[in-house]
């Protein structure tokens, strides 16, 4: 194991035990999942809903069950793996850790920054694993990305712009920043340079349908080395659009997800402004640019939840956190209550906290 991102060939481990709770629209790609890795042994699958836990276990050696309370039972089973609704996860993760189960959380980690504090620091005090599952960290162009921006290939990051947007499918309970930027915001966290991160949030919202909750939003943050970062969010577009720019001071990259060759491509590109110029001088603004070649690299297509899975395992039997952790989930939780903070007074620049 690579700790830098970058996931190898993964020794084999002891096959962790795992039970899903959750079979609706992220289960059944966990319950695939744990069955297929060489790392896991998948051994119950359990919703509230009568025959959802059923039907996703057939063709699996899992066991179904509407009682969480079976899982908890069986001292088999040494970690969970939660794909429920958010307001669900703080309950379920903590009992499990009370337990003594290590857990996998879908993103977001938890409806609050509290709730998301109480389950990190549950399971720091029992010492078992928290992983969030940030499953977009986890892709080959992200965790390229990660690495070029961390050798310092890009130079000073300058900006993060990402757009996320496609016709629906518009969520009853969440709005469209609780639905869909935890995939940006993960990635942020994840591929920022050491000592570099969100200092605020400024976010503005609308609901031009009617949904009782915004549908469209962007979102800007500042970032503590000068730069900034901007995301924006719609479930109202006629296309669907998959692509972040990264802008450095040497290099520049793009990664378009939608595209089938070239996902992503890094340009030998700049701009330059000359310094140490007088007054005269900087009015007329002497600024150079460069365009150079452009690369781009060959990526691996395994799917992404299979190294989920893997560094879950792998962040049990090894007993560190895994590249996703709970502290990860939490940092992208709090910039998600800012973004909430920020709605609430009209843009205005919210300030996060660490974690």
């Amino acid at each position: 194991m690579v700790r830098d991102g970058t996931l190898g060939t993964l020794p084999s481990v002891q096959p962790l035990r795992v039970a899903v709770i959750g079979a609706g629209y992220w289960g059944p790609n966990l319950a695939r999942n744990f069955t297929t890795s060489p790392h896991t042994d998948l051994l119950w699958i359990c919703d509230i809903e009568p025959g959802k836990a059923e039907r996703l276990a057939r063709g699996t050696a899992a066991t179904p069950t509407e009682r969480f309370d079976d899982v908890l039972s069986d001292d088999r089973v040494e970690a969970i793996a939660i794909a429920t609704p958010a307001e669900t996860h703080v309950d379920l993760a903590l009992a499990a850790i009370d337990s003594g189960r290590h857990v996998m959380v879908e993103k977001p980690l938890a409806a609050s920054a509290e709730e998301g504090i109480a389950i990190v620091e549950r399971a720091e005090a029992r010492g078992v694993q928290v992983m969030c599952d940030h499953t977009f960290c986890y892709t080959a162009p992200v965790r390229r990305i990660r690495n070029i921006i961390r050798a310092g290939d890009l130079g000073q990051l300058r900006y993060f712009d990402s757009v996320r947007i496609n016709l629906g499918l518009i969520q009853s309970n969440i709005d469209v920043f609780w639905d869909l930027a935890p995939h940006d915001l993960s990635i942020l966290d994840y591929i920022l340079p050491e000592g570099v991160v969100v200092e605020g949030v400024s976010a503005h919202g609308a609901d031009p349908v009617g949904a009782g909750h915004a549908c469209v939003g962007y979102l800007t943050m500042p970032l503590s080395n000068g730069g900034i970062a901007h995301v924006s969010l719609n479930w109202l577009s006629p296309t669907k659009i998959r692509t972040t720019i990264i802008g450095g001071s040497r290099r520049m990259l793009v990664w378009d997800d939608l595209q089938q060759d070239q996902r992503l491509r890094i340009f030998d590109s700049g701009v330059e402004i000359q310094t140490g110029l007088d007054d005269d001088e900087r009015r007329r603004l002497l600024v150079s640019y460069r365009a150079g070649d452009m690369i781009a690299p060959a990526l691996d297509g395994g799917e992404a939840l299979a190294d989920v899975v893997a560094e879950f395992a792998h962040s049990v039997r090894e007993g560190r956190p895994s590249l996703t952790d709970g502290r990860a989930g939490l940092r992208v939780v709090r910039l998600l209550e800012a973004v909430d903070a920020s709605l609430a007074k009209g843009g205005m620049l919210i300030p996060v906290e660490g974690s």
